[in-house]
C-alpha cells in the first residue's frame, strides 16, 4: 500500500548472486508478500464493518484510522 511512495530500489541480478544470495533475497520477498496479503486480507475484513471493538475500545472506526492494533512479523 505504500509501495508508490518509497524511493526507486535498485536493480538486483540474480544471475550474479550467490545461490545463497538469491535464496536470501527470495525468501525476503516471499515474506513481504505474505505480509501485504495478510494487511489486505485486515483492510478487507476492517472495512465490512462500522466500527471494531477490542476489549471495550474501539481500534477502528470508519471516520478514524486504525489505532491500537498491531500485526506482528511472523518467521515462516
Amino acid at each position: 500500500m505504500g509501495a508508490k511512495n518509497r524511493k526507486t530500489q535498485r536493480k538486483i541480478n540474480l544471475l550474479e548472486m550467490s545461490d545463497t544470495e538469491k535464496a536470501k533475497i527470495i525468501e525476503q520477498l516471499k515474506q513481504n508478500l505474505r505480509r501485504s496479503i495478510s494487511e489486505a486480507k485486515l483492510w478487507k475484513a476492517l472495512l465490512q464493518y462500522e466500527t471494531v471493538t477490542v476489549n471495550g475500545q474501539v481500534v477502528f472506526s470508519g471516520e478514524d484510522s486504525l489505532n491500537g492494533l498491531l500485526m506482528p512479523k511472523t518467521n515462516l
